[in-house]
């Protein structure tokens, strides 16, 4: 690993973080525990060889660890230490700053990458007085979302009662909320299927505005 040589602080995180995949491999990890082969899938433009050194590295240095699930599932995954989870705030405004700059590749989001978008792109003022509880299915991917008081929560795992759930992939989601794709369209086409209250879905989508370019 390469060093700057700089006693600065934004230099020494820099000389932990700053190398290609280190901060997307921490994004991947931020809704909880990966398999490497999770985080291949969410990364497949990163070779496995570089995957694995960028991860020996990031457990080098702390921000990572790797261990052994219980049984049944018995497997080995990575997931961030508590120094590695005080990334999010940083991460959380590099996002938002990013996202406002040119487009630069037309593949599809991860979807934990497509959850972190909802998360800096929800807007309080849009979603007003909104109180509900959802449940977004991607593929194998299950995430909770509730809204309350202005607030997103926004985590991994299943919704208990949710008010309404919504079943598709991430590339139908990304459409409905930063794209033209309207709810009516991707139902009848058979890329999204809702559960429960359908207006409390559609409303759903509408609460991430999608950024304001820099001119």
């Amino acid at each position: 690993m390469r060093s700057y040589d700089d006693p600065c602080g934004i230099a020494r995180g820099l000389n932990v973080i700053g190398e290609r995949w280190s901060l997307l491999i921490v994004r991947e990890l931020l809704f909880g525990p990966k398999r490497f082969t999770d985080l291949h899938h969410g990364l497949p433009t990163a070779s496995q060889n570089v995957l694995s050194q960028r991860l020996r590295e990031l457990e080098q240095t702390g921000v990572v660890r790797r261990r052994r699930l219980s049984p049944p599932a018995a497997t080995w995954v990575y997931e961030l230490t508590e120094w590695g989870r005080d990334l999010e705030p940083a991460l959380f405004h590099l996002a938002r700053w990013g996202s406002r700059g040119a487009l630069t590749s037309g593949d599809e989001l991860s979807a934990d990458a497509l959850m972190f978008a909802l998360k800096t792109s929800f807007d309080p003022e849009v979603a007003d007085e909104m109180r509900g509880t959802y449940q977004i299915r991607l593929g194998d991917d299950r995430f909770r979302a509730q809204i309350a008081d202005g607030r997103l929560d926004l985590t991994r795992g299943t919704a208990e009662r949710p008010d309404a759930v919504l079943d598709t992939d991430p590339a139908t989601l990304r459409s409905l909320v930063f794209g033209d794709l309207n709810i009516g369209e991707a139902l009848d086409k058979g890329t999204l299927r809702v559960e429960g209250d359908g207006r409390a879905a559609a409303r759903f989508v509408t609460v991430f505005p999608r950024p304001v370019p820099v001119a």
